[in-house]
Parts: structure tokens; C-alpha cells; sequence
């Protein structure tokens, strides 16, 4: 069997129809598969490489580590100078309020722990998501993912979840004071890079705050630099009781975290005790790849570049068939009229070198999400490859 046979037949597969590019090297904005194409790789593997691949202060910083040690015990037992310094330079860069880092493997699983620390803190169970949200794939994730199509074929799933429609001020009078949490997106990613009003994130935290709920906002995709700032919820003058980290967050490593007050996290010491725990969580060698990745972002001037790259896209992305452009900062879904025509444009880019994808929940919207460093060039390089895979469609 050649490679792609392998990857068919060996590697678990969860679509019919896989990208199955055999890629071999990655560098900055760029990938190269097998046979030597390049590829401007827009989707930065779903907003992970914001500092781009293989950034030499990330690899550097790996190196160093693997020449210390690896894995030597579960999180929380070991004093790990990795652990400690990230989860310095991470609260250094936060409200006050959120000071205690729970590292974790992943996103989904922030959203786990975030959840068990809601109900632990509260005594209460009740959770409310939001329609077109994502949040990881494991079971009590999937609880609070916000479509149904994804939902039914697992449950019966976490009891006691209330979706409402994202972005409504009608949903904000669902949240009551028997309410454990409302997890969110600060922009959601899977809908179609959909960002709600200022107005209504505003009120969403004082309705949390009156009730006694605590808001969980998901910065999973829209963390690191992503929107034009740091951190997404610093558009909306608002901060939440926890915080999800996930992708950009190891540098390319895995990684993902949950961010409370130590107050509420020290819930987990006791009644029981290890109230929650993992082997790999906090892994030293992603943490010290995460915290190499966010200084580089920090010192670097990345996040001052996002806004004139973005405003460079929206000039370029006009034409008949495109029937809009979402974004918030560095960040876009084209939409096209049918997931079709997107899946025709899907092909046609990457058939000439350009690596791009659509949305879980807004299959007609074509996404990009590069690495913050992506350069002018290769924005108008990739711009015209969308538009003239549309006229190629449209002729």
C-alpha cells in the first residue's frame, strides 16, 4: 500500500472525504506536500499557527525542554517550571479575576473541567449554550454544541442544557437563578465568524452577575490575537468568571486551559479531593512551546498588523457571487450561495496552491484563518486564486 491507502485504511477517518494531503514540511505561512507543491496555507489548522509553523523561538524552546525532561508526573503534583512560568505570563495578561490555570490536552477538555468547576461552585446543574456553537466533540462538549444534526446520534447526553438563539436579548431572560453557567462563544466560529453586539455581551455578563451564574467564554478559536486583540472579550469591555483557551495556545503543540479565580478553582482540592485530573495535561514540552509561541505574538507586533491584513482581504474578496464577507480581525467566511459552489471553490484553490476549508454550520462560507504573519503578498496572492476559481465556476 502507498501512503494514502495507509492513511485510508490504518487512520481512523470521520469524513467520506478527506483532504488527505500528504504534507512534509511546514514553514511560516507555507506548507509542502510529497511531491514538492507549495501551499499558502489559510486555515493555520483551524487558527493554531498564529505565530506561523515552526516559528524558530518554538522550536528553539522545544528543544531546550526535551533536553530537560518530558513527561514525569500527572498535573499538579510536580512543581514544572514550564507550567508555572506560562501560567505567570498568561495571568500577567488578564483581568485580575482570572488567575488559577487549569492546563488541559485540548480545547474540548477545557470545556469539560470548565463545566464540572460551574456545577462544583454553584451547586446548581443547569447549563445554557447557545444554537450554532461549537465546543469540542467529547460527550458533555457535544452536550453543548449548538446543533442538533451533531447532537442525536450520541444522546442521551449531559441532562439539564438550554440552547438559545446566540446574540438575542429575549434569550437573556432564560438564565435564572438556578442557572450553573452560560458557556459561549466571544465569537462564533463554526456559524461563520458571527460576532454579537457589544450591547448584548454587555448585557449577557450583568444578567450573569445579578443571577449569581457564572459566564464561560470560549476563546478557544478567537484567543491569541486572532480578532485584533489579545484576547476577544476586550472588544466588548466585558471579562467572564472562566475562560477557555485551546489551539494557538501550545504554539502547534496540544494544549488547551481553563482560567477561573483560584477561589473558585481550589473547588477541585477538596469534597472531593483531585476533583479533576489528567496525566498529560500541561505537557512541560507544550507549555514551554505555548509560552515561546505567546511572546513571540507579544513581542513581535503581530496582533498591530491583524486590522490592515483584514482590511486588505475585505478590498480584495469583491465579486457578484460572493454574497458576503463575515470577519472579526484576521479571521473571514466568504459565503457563496450553496455549499457546492463553496465546495467547487474549495477544490479549485487548493488544486492551484491555496489551503482553505468551509464551517461546521455555515457550509456555504469558505474560511480563513492564517497565521497572523501571513504576508501582503501572499493576501493578494490568495485573493485571486478565490477569484478566479469563481469565475472559473461562473464561466
Amino acid at each position: 500500500m502507498n501512503q494514502r491507502e495507509l492513511f485510508l485504511h490504518h487512520v481512523a477517518q470521520t469524513s467520506t472525504a478527506p483532504l488527505a494531503l500528504e504534507i512534509v514540511k511546514a514553514e511560516g505561512c507555507l506548507l509542502f506536500d510529497a511531491d514538492g507543491k507549495e501551499y499558502i496555507d489559510l486555515i493555520g489548522g483551524i487558527s493554531v499557527a498564529n505565530v506561523g509553523h515552526r516559528h524558530p523561538a518554538v522550536i528553539e524552546a522545544i528543544q531546550k525542554q526535551l533536553d530537560a525532561y518530558l513527561h514525569i508526573m500527572v498535573y499538579g503534583e510536580f512543581i514544572e517550571s514550564p507550567q508555572v512560568q506560562y501560567a505567570k505570563l498568561l495571568t500577567d495578561y488578564l483581568p485580575v479575576t482570572l488567575n488559577s490555570v487549569y492546563f488541559t490536552n485540548s480545547g474540548a477538555e477545557a470545556v469539560e473541567g470548565a463545566m464540572k468547576l460551574a456545577k462544583r461552585v454553584t451547586n446548581r446543574t443547569q447549563i445554557i449554550a447557545f444554537n450554532n456553537s461549537y465546543h469540542g466533540s467529547t460527550q458533555g462538549a457535544l452536550s453543548v454544541m449548538g446543533d442538533e444534526y451533531w447532537r442525536n446520534a450520541y444522546r442521551p447526553l449531559l441532562p439539564d442544557v438550554l440552547h438559545l438563539e446566540y446574540n438575542s436579548f429575549q434569550s437573556l431572560d432564560s438564565i435564572t437563578v438556578v442557572t450553573a453557567c452560560v458557556i459561549a462563544e466571544t465569537v462564533q466560529a463554526e456559524a461563520g465568524v458571527k460576532a454579537p453586539t457589544k450591547e448584548w455581551m454587555q448585557a449577557l455578563r450583568k444578567k450573569c452577575t445579578e443571577t449569581g451564574t457564572l459566564l464561560i467564554l470560549d476563546e478557544i478559536q478567537t484567543g491569541f490575537g486572532r480578532t485584533g486583540k489579545l484576547w476577544g472579550f476586550e472588544h466588548f469591555d466585558i471579562s467572564p468568571d472562566i475562560l477557555l483557551l485551546g489551539k494557538a495556545l501550545g504554539g502547534g503543540m496540544p494544549l488547551g486551559a481553563f482560567i477561573a479565580d483560584k477561589v473558585m478553582m481550589d473547588a477541585f482540592t477538596e469534597n472531593p479531593m483531585l476533583g479533576h485530573i489528567t496525566t498529560f495535561g500541561g505537557h512541560p514540552v507544550c507549555c514551554a512551546a505555548g509560552m515561546a509561541a505567546m511572546k513571540v505574538l507579544l513581542e513581535e507586533g503581530m496582533i498591530k498588523q491583524v486590522q490592515d491584513k483584514a482590511e486588505l482581504f475585505k478590498s480584495l474578496l469583491v465579486h457578484p457571487n460572493i454574497k458576503g464577507v463575515h470577519s472579526f480581525g484576521l479571521w473571514f467566511a466568504v459565503e457563496f450561495d450553496s455549499f457546492e459552489t463553496n465546495k467547487k471553490v474549495i477544490d479549485a484553490c487548493i488544486a492551484e496552491g491555496v489551503l482553505t476549508d468551509w464551517f461546521l454550520f455555515a457550509s456555504a462560507c469558505l474560511r480563513i484563518s492564517p497565521p497572523l504573519i501571513i504576508l501582503e503578498d501572499q493576501i493578494k496572492h490568495s485573493s485571486n486564486i478565490i477569484l478566479n476559481a469563481l469565475q472559473l465556476i461562473k464561466n
